[in-house]
């Protein structure tokens, strides 16, 4: 009865999950073949799946305590029981067990909830299960327990008296034993009787059931026994009733992998004023541990690695759990074109998310891009948000946070190193030699690795015995020919290091003259930060690497990262950068800082998978914000053609960031410069300033709605600001189309500063879409970027160089011509020129060259001179960073 009623649930459970494989892991110090097998048999009849793990007999408990704690981390086992000899079933040993795992459920956590009552959160243990199953209707009588001792002895006796029975235990030399046999109704060996022990005088009648031996023989004699009834053994009954409680942890587990609302705790601000420096904010707040606000948002500990206190990398694996989840509601935080001093599109992320959730309890992420040490180190600063709208602890997100950056640092070095060394050996070595080398004898057997099976099975040769390639077919394999003059990958670091913008390669004699100029870009130029960013999961991360093209051989063929045998040791060096970390708001909100590519040359927008992850997260109510680089016309449209495609996301609403600083230099207003002093322009009220700005607002408004997306527009308030000044704006951007323009002051006055904003972008999110991307990928290179450059930034035409129109011809001609485009041109203009504000109009727009990131799966024209290297200023930021060696904080981050 009790395996067909398991084998029935299971079957359900899997007919409803179609994927399920339920594994019980049993770890045995013994060498019982018979209990293994009665397990095993037992498992099988049901539909489970069973691992024995046997542990020599004489294994000590910290040995027992090392596998448990091992296959409690084993996400491929959901349940875990203990075949141990008593004497090694002690408290350290069974409440190493994790208290979701624990099928025998003996742990002190399952047992605390079985005495309390809390039956349903609780396993029965199986010993327990099968006594009161073979007691009859026990209300009222007398049971007396003897030997039963530990965590199962407690268990017993609390569901026994759960029934109604009069309970009373004592041990094999209790002097009342004999007086107490003689007037139980029913009687449960918990241990083996010793020898010297008679029980001859159980009461006539009386049930007698036995625990203590092998759990597989049913029948047992305690010696004469004249007057007492014929006894139970739990036996083979106490295996099934385990393999029901496996049946049963499966339900509770599938369970606990269903969505979850949220139960989060804002964590409460005491906005100052002044409002003090951001790190002194940063540090008066006290963050909650990642593992609790992890917990909070419904994920399972099996999905987080923590990394100290308050951040933790998420696994890749809750994509799969949640699939059947719908997404919430996808926010783009976009900016009109910004003064070099940012107008705020972080803080206005960070701001808005807080009033989502700690004000209107709705839930809500952020998705962050990971900032450089460039401009931590150099001028603008760091990218957590600021004042009381920023990302905790600040330091932390600014400085290293996981190692990501420097992950795809190893792996583009890598790249980069395998390019010149293979030019060097082919030009060294003979076909012979190479081949030798590449495919050597192991062990005295000769065999392709994979990578170089692909290879040669892209070369056309359908081979795999090394031994029978002919001559011409070995010189194709080994040969990749590298015409030098062709390599774009270059090395990075992430650093402001202006020095390297041009380097000179290969001057050791051990080169063997083999010298070119090179060049070091920032690390976050890299392609593969682009890749991080676009992809959607590990299989296509691999394939996205391997697609990377490094150069062209001397026939103009592309040279791939998978040609140089490198992507299987790129993925291995990016496999924790993929995966997407979690932090804080100032109000104990939670984001995700994921990705940052550098905006010129890529996309400049945070990863796909924390975009995807955190839509299944907040739910179908919910919301997710993330943020694009620089003004709309490149960030946001490079967001909507690029991103979009590489997700398959649709946005619901676009968040415009304004300042009236902004616009008040699009209407003619002087040069703001980083670290200078604001001109009175800026600090006074000035409408008709402001007025003659808000071209710019509505330009990029107008963009926005080529997408057909509903905006609203935020202007981000400082108290230079007059209210006749703010009122214009949001008037002007109302007028011009935006779904609504709401003031905001979060950076003052955290998330309730931004309440209006979040009311406004939840509203919106209830309006039409339309969305649509800008122009279809077949349309030729030069098409789509006369497209972007006439209908976003309003230019009449565009001009190639021949360099430009060249490569555009090579990449046609090698297959690239459907990839959407990712303009590199300033962001301080919708022009190719810093110095023309507002909206220009009647440029023709120059196109100095085109380059292409295969593998991230963007064509990136360059319009006028782009640097990949950032130089650092006369006085750089880390004249005020240092570290207290006494605390160990540091001090000086903004």
């Amino acid at each position: 009865k009790v395996t067909d009623n398991a084998k029935n649930s299971l079957a359900s459970l899997k007919r409803e999950n179609p994927r399920l494989e339920p594994t019980l892991a049993i770890i045995q110090a013994h060498n019982d073949q018979l209990i293994q097998e009665a397990n095993k048999n037992f498992a099988k009849e049901i539909g489970l799946r069973v691992i024995h793990i046997c542990l020599p007999e004489g294994s000590t408990k910290d040995e027992i305590v090392s596998e448990i704690l091992r296959l409690n981390e084993d996400p491929n086992v959901q349940g875990l029981a203990l075949d141990l000899p008593e004497s090694l079933c002690s408290g350290k040993v069974l409440n190493a067990v994790k208290p979701e795992k624990d099928v025998d459920g003996l742990s002190s956590v399952n047992l605390g909830r079985l005495v309390h009552g809390d039956v349903c959160d609780c396993l029965v243990p199986p010993t327990v299960c099968a006594v009161m199953e073979l007691l009859e209707d026990i209300g009222g009588k007398k049971v007396l327990l003897v030997g039963a001792r530990g965590a199962e002895g407690a268990a017993l006796q609390s569901v026994l008296q759960r029934r109604g029975a009069a309970v009373l235990s004592c041990h094999w030399e209790a002097p009342q034993l004999q007086s107490e046999l003689r007037h139980a109704d029913a009687v449960v060996f918990g241990s083996t009787k010793p020898h010297d022990v008679p029980v001859s005088c159980i009461k006539p009648g009386a049930t007698v059931i036995n625990c203590a031996h092998d759990p597989l023989s049913e029948k047992h004699s305690y010696g004469q026994q004249t007057n007492s009834a014929a006894e139970k053994a739990v036996g083979s009954l106490a295996v099934a009733m385990r393999m029901q409680n496996m049946v049963k942890n499966m339900e509770r587990w599938i369970q606990s992998r269903q969505y979850r609302k949220w139960d989060l705790h804002s964590l409460k601000l005491q906005p100052l004023s002044p409002v003090p420096s951001d790190i002194e904010i940063s540090r008066a707040q006290s963050p909650k541990a990642v593992d609790v606000l992890a917990k909070e948002i419904g994920l399972l500990t099996d999905e987080i690695e923590i990394y100290g206190q308050t951040k933790a990398k998420v696994r890749l694996s809750l994509l799969e759990r949640l699939k059947d989840q719908p997404d919430g509601k996808y926010v783009l935080v976009a900016g009109i074109t910004p003064t070099p001093l940012g107008e705020g599109k972080s803080t206005v992320t960070v701001g808005l998310v807080q009033a989502l959730t700690a004000h209107l309890n709705i839930n809500s992420f952020a998705c962050l891009r990971q900032p450089s040490q460039g401009p931590t180190f150099g001028v603008k600063g760091g990218a957590a948000g600021g004042g009381y709208a920023q990302v905790i602890p600040m330091e932390e997100f600014n400085l290293h946070l996981t190692g990501d950056i420097h992950a795809i640092t190893a792996a583009n070095n890598l790249l980069a190193a395998a390019i010149d060394a293979r030019i060097l050996h082919e030009n060294t070595q003979s076909d012979k030699s190479l081949y030798n080398r590449l495919v050597p004898v192991v062990n005295g057997v000769r065999g392709f690795s994979a990578i170089q099976l692909a290879r040669l099975r892209r070369l056309g040769i359908n081979k795999t015995d090394p031994k029978t390639l002919t001559e011409e077919e070995i010189s194709k394999f080994v040969r990749l020919d590298i015409d030098p003059s062709t390599i774009t990958w270059q090395r990075v670091v992430d650093t402001n290091d202006r020095f390297l913008r041009k380097i000179t390669v290969g001057q050791a004699n051990t080169e063997k003259g083999f010298v070119r100029q090179a060049q070091f870009d920032i690390a976050v130029a890299s392609e593969i930060m682009a890749i991080l960013a676009l992809t959607t999961s590990l299989q296509d991360m691999k394939e996205r690497l391997g697609r990377m093209v490094v150069a062209n051989d001397k026939k103009g063929q592309p040279v791939t990262a998978e040609d140089l045998g490198v992507t299987g040791a790129l993925a291995v060096l990016m496999k924790d950068a993929i995966k997407p970390t979690l932090m804080q708001t100032l109000e104990g909100t939670p984001v995700f800082v994921h990705a940052g590519p550098f905006a010129n040359i890529a996309h400049g927008n945070s990863s796909v998978l924390a975009d995807k992850i955190a839509l299944k997260l907040v739910g179908e109510k919910g919301f997710v914000v993330t943020e694009a680089g620089f003004g709309a016309d490149i960030g946001m449209e490079k967001f909507f053609n690029i991103k979009c495609r590489a997700s398959g996301l649709v946005p619901s609403v676009v968040v415009l960031v304004a300042t009236v600083r902004a616009l008040k230099m699009h209407g003619g207003g002087p040069n703001v410069t980083a670290g200078a002093p604001l001109k009175k322009e800026y600090t006074e009220e000035n409408l008709q300033l402001v007025a003659d700005g808000c071209c710019n607002l509505q330009k990029q408004i107008q963009i926005t709605q080529l997408f057909g997306v509903p905006v609203v527009v935020a202007l981000n308030v400082f108290k230079t600001d007059s209210p006749a000044e703010v009122d214009l704006v949001c008037k002007i951007a109302k007028e011009s189309g935006a779904f609504d323009a709401v003031p905001c002051n979060h950076w003052s006055a955290g998330g309730k500063g931004a309440i209006k904003l979040a009311q406004a972008v939840e509203k919106a999110a209830n309006q039409k879409n339309s969305f649509k991307y800008l122009y279809s990928l077949e349309l030729p290179i030069v098409e789509k970027i006369r497209i972007i450059a006439q209908k976003v930034y309003g230019a009449q035409d565009i001009e190639l160089s021949p360099a430009a129109q060249s490569q555009v011809d090579r990449y046609t001609r090698q297959g690239f011509g459907n990839l959407p485009i990712c303009m590199a041109k300033t962001h301080l203009s919708l022009s190719h020129q810093p110095e023309r504000k507002g909206v220009p109009t009647g440029f023709i727009l120059p196109i100095s060259d085109v380059r292409a990131s295969i593998g991230a799966g963007f064509i990136y024209p360059l319009v006028g001179t782009m640097s990949t290297m950032p130089g650092l200023p006369t006085r750089p930021c880390f004249y005020d960073i240092d570290l207290d060696p006494i605390t160990e904080q540091v001090k000086g981050l903004f």
